[in-house]
C-alpha cells in the first residue's frame, strides 16, 4: 500500500505539477527512506503515521543531518500527505500541523568579475574539448543558466542569430534569454570546429557532448568548472551554480533591475532574488566604507 502511494505521488509530481526531474528523484528519495523507517519501526498505517513521522524526524536530528536536509524532507513529507489526505486516503493530514525547522539563509558564493574573466579564458580553443568548456562557461555566465538547463540544452535551443537561448526551467517553465556576443562567438567556434568532432556519427541533439558523444552531465560540467578555475589560480569553494550566483550578483552591481533579473534567472517568486540584493548591498558598503571621507 505504501509503495503504491508512493507511486501515485510521484505519478501526480511528475504530470500534473510538471516537476523537474531532478526534484522528483529527491521526492522519491526522501519519501521512500521514510517508508523504510516505518516498516523498521512497525508503525502501524495509517494510525501510526503521526506517531512514526514524529519519530521519523527526530531520528534525524539524532543523526546530526544538516537543518536543510531536515527542511527539504519535512517539506516532502507534507506534500505526500497532504496529496494523500486530498485523495482521501488517509482521514486527515497527519502533517497538517508540522512547521518547517528554521534555515539559516546562506549567502551564495560569488566570483569577481576579474575571477569569471579567468575562468572563461583559461580552457585553450585549440581542441575539440577545449573549444566545448570555454562555450559551456561563457554560456553559464552569460544567460545565468542552472547547471540543468545548461546540459539539458539542445543544438535548436539555441539562436545564434538573434541572440538567445531557449531554456525549460524547473517545472518545465519555458523562457526565453539573451546570449551575449562573447558566448555567441564560443558558440559558433563550438558548432563549427569542436562538436562535429566529438559527435563522430552520434545521432542525438543534445548541445554540449562529452569524449563518447554524448550528453554532457551535471557532474561533468562541475568537474570542468573545478578544474579551469584551479588552473586560473582560483581557490574558492566552487558550487555547480557559482557562475549562475555570479551572473545575477554582477548584474544588479551594474545597475539592472530586480525584476528583469528574476526573468533572467527564471524564479517563480522575487523573494528567491533578493538573496542577491544582500551581496550587491554588502559590496556597495564596502565601496562607501573606501570611498566616503567620514565613514
Amino acid at each position: 500500500m505504501l509503495q503504491t502511494w508512493l507511486n501515485e505521488f510521484l505519478d501526480y509530481v511528475r504530470v500534473e505539477r510538471g516537476l523537474a526531474r531532478n526534484t522528483i528523484l529527491a521526492y522519491r528519495s526522501d519519501i521512500a527512506h521514510f517508508l523504510t523507517f516505518l516498516q523498521k519501526r512497525s508503525f502501524a498505517v495509517p494510525a501510526g503515521l503521526r506517531d512514526g513521522m514524529i519519530a521519523y524526524l527526530l531520528e534525524l536530528q539524532r543523526m546530526g543531518l544538516s537543518a536543510a536536509t531536515v527542511a527539504r524532507r519535512t517539506a516532502a513529507l507534507k506534500s505526500f500527505f497532504g496529496f494523500l489526505t486530498r485523495l482521501d486516503y488517509l482521514p486527515d493530514d497527519p502533517a497538517a500541523e508540522l512547521s518547517s525547522p528554521k534555515l539559516i539563509q546562506r549567502l551564495p558564493r560569488v566570483l569577481t568579475p576579474q575571477e569569471v574573466e579567468r575562468i572563461l579564458t583559461a580552457p585553450r580553443p585549440n581542441t575539440p574539448a577545449g573549444l566545448r568548456d570555454r562555450a559551456m562557461l561563457e554560456l553559464a555566465y552569460a544567460s545565468g543558466l542552472r547547471v540543468s538547463e545548461l546540459v539539458g540544452l539542445d543544438i535548436d535551443s539555441v539562436n545564434l542569430e538573434a541572440g538567445y537561448v531557449r531554456v525549460f526551467g524547473k517545472g518545465a517553465r519555458e523562457r526565453v534569454v539573451p546570449v551575449g556576443r562573447a558566448a555567441r562567438q564560443s558558440l559558433r567556434d563550438y558548432l563549427r570546429r569542436g562538436r562535429p568532432i566529438l559527435c563522430g556519427r552520434c545521432r542525438g541533439k543534445a548541445l554540449f557532448l562529452n569524449r563518447r558523444g554524448e550528453r554532457m552531465t551535471r557532474q561533468g560540467f562541475w568537474k570542468l568548472l573545478k578544474h579551469y578555475a584551479q588552473a586560473a589560480g582560483i581557490n574558492k569553494n566552487l558550487s555547480p551554480h557559482t557562475l549562475r550566483h555570479s551572473f545575477a550578483t554582477h548584474m544588479l552591481e551594474n545597475g539592472a533591475d530586480l525584476r528583469v533579473v528574476q526573468e533572467l534567472l527564471g524564479h517563480a517568486d522575487i523573494s528567491t532574488t533578493q538573496i542577491y540584493t544582500h551581496l550587491t548591498g554588502r559590496r556597495l558598503r564596502e565601496i562607501y566604507e573606501l570611498a566616503h571621507p567620514r565613514a
